[in-house]
């Protein structure tokens, strides 16, 4: 399947399975990733829901069905769509939406000692807090290889006795660790303190790793560009933000005639810190 397909059924997948359109008594009803307080929100997700042909479902759907199915399908997309680019990123790969703590993987590992010592001690639990212990929407993971991977050709091995400490080698690590590759945030819509929670957790794991960093993304569905600009503004927190369907929310302000909207969209884009959800899988195989 090509990814432009994959693209189109995650966008299917979603107007199923979350997008619902909420109705205020006496008022026309707005899909629920707008801000229903916000005439700019409304008009932008209305031409975002109309290009991408969701069905009318006004079924209510609480915040944490929402986040959980938003974080499953988008999980189901990035694995499919990789999978399609083994050719330019080979690897065994491990894929989790359960909110596994980072100190499973291979450059945290020492963070579930950290943790235990905190549990026991008052002091150091006060001046540390609980926030290094980070546990993403989505995490993927690499295996370590083998050494059958490693040397394919036993008559000819590549290495035998030396890279001893790389953890890329199962063989040197005594309790085998995935390699943590991406940790992914997924936030339906953004507010002021949903991106100061996402940032504070890509700080976390740029400070507190031992190993190679992971890419550190967010995916969202907000249609406020002014809203975005909070998440992806900046540099060094995260790597980039992705929009759901960023070509759609181009086409949206063009049809609202909203140039100021525009203006920021393009800003980000340009600058490099949006880009659209099928744009993630290659960026992953960087």
């Amino acid at each position: 399947m090509k990814i432009e397909a994959l693209r189109q059924q995650y966008h299917q997948q979603l107007c199923q399975e979350i997008i619902r359109v909420y109705r205020k008594q006496n008022e026309s009803g707005y899909p629920n990733f707008a801000d229903g307080s916000s005439k700019s929100s409304v008009a932008i997700a209305s031409e975002i829901f109309k290009q991408l042909g969701c069905p009318e479902n006004s079924e209510r759907l609480s915040g944490q069905t929402v986040g959980g199915r938003f974080e499953i399908i988008t999980n189901a997309f990035l694995q499919e769509a990789f999978q399609l680019l083994q050719h330019l990123r080979p690897g065994r790969w491990s894929y989790d939406t359960t909110q596994t703590d980072i100190s499973s993987y291979y450059q945290y590992e020492h963070l579930a000692y950290l943790a235990e010592v905190v549990t026991e001690d008052r002091v150091l639990a006060t001046a540390l807090g609980g926030d290094y212990i980070v546990k993403p929407d989505i995490i993927i993971g690499r295996y370590p290889v083998t050494e059958d991977e490693l040397n394919p050709d036993k008559q000819h091995p590549l290495v035998t006795r030396i890279a001893e400490l790389t953890p890329l080698r199962d063989k040197n690590q005594t309790e085998q660790k995935l390699l943590l590759h991406a940790s992914i945030s997924c936030k339906w819509t953004i507010r002021s303190d949903r991106s100061q929670n996402t940032r504070t957790e890509a700080l976390n794991l740029i400070r507190n790793r031992k190993g190679p960093l992971p890419h550190i993304v967010a995916v969202t569905a907000e249609p406020l560009p002014t809203r975005l600009a909070t998440l992806a503004l900046g540099t060094g927190d995260m790597d980039c933000v992705y929009h759901i369907a960023l070509p759609e929310l181009q086409e949206a302000l063009v049809r609202v005639d909203n140039p100021d909207q525009l203006e920021m969209l393009e800003m980000m884009v340009s600058g490099r810190r949006l880009r659209d959800i099928a744009d993630l899988p290659f960026d992953l195989a960087i």
